[in-house]
């Protein structure tokens, strides 16, 4: 409880900052619109704070005995972003072309966060940093992922409706072009840290 004030700020930092699933549900809201992007939005909120626990409560463990595991699941996330990213590029309002990407439902946007850089190096830093030994470790990290939980929607929120106001600045197509390539330029470059840690260990 000492270190609530400084888990807080962490928590705050962590979700309000850039990050994949900021960068995405804000187009997502831009794109699409609030209804259709609350799926993607409950999505990010329930499935981050699940993720965090399953990795507290023994997942981690079985990573950094397998390691290789953790690198596949890496290489995976880092295609299926750049992936993403194409979509994000060609993407369009929801009412110009049926062949457009979809937005993300809420399996989609839950899953996503196995393979979200951003979510990993927030929830092990959380674990190494707001932890102390000799103390109910499964009641630190319950404490840690309720306040993951409780942050997760506003700040989620704030990204999705600030998209969604960009409808109105953004309503010239060629403008919405220019938003959601450099969201997508900006989506990719996010992997590159990752991408940059796995050469250097295994090339």
């Amino acid at each position: 409880m000492e270190s609530l004030p400084s888990l807080l700020v962490f928590a705050v930092i962590a979700a309000f900052t850039p990050g994949p699933n900021n960068i995405m549900i804000m187009t997502s809201g831009l794109n699409f619109g609030v209804r259709a992007s609350m799926p993607h939005f409950l999505g990010i909120c329930l499935g981050f704070p699940t993720m965090f626990l399953a990795i507290g409560f023994g997942l981690g463990f079985l990573f950094e005995k397998f390691s290789v595991l953790h690198a596949v699941i890496q290489v995976f996330g880092v295609l299926y972003l750049l992936y993403l990213s194409w979509l994000i590029a060609n993407s369009g309002p929801a009412e110009s072309d049926a062949r457009q990407a979809k937005p993300f439902t809420f399996i989609q946007a839950a899953l996503f966060q196995w393979i979200n850089p951003k979510a990993w190096v927030t929830g092990t830093s959380a674990i190494a940093a707001f932890t102390t030994i000799g103390v109910n470790l499964n009641l630190q990290i319950l404490i840690i992922g309720v306040v993951l939980f409780c942050v997760a929607f506003p700040s989620a929120g704030v990204w999705m409706l600030f998209g969604t106001a960009l409808q109105r600045v953004l309503s010239r197509p060629v403008h919405l072009r220019v938003f959601n390539v450099s969201m997508a330029l900006l989506l990719a470059g996010s992997v590159m840290p990752v991408i940059i840690d796995l050469l250097e260990k295994y090339l």
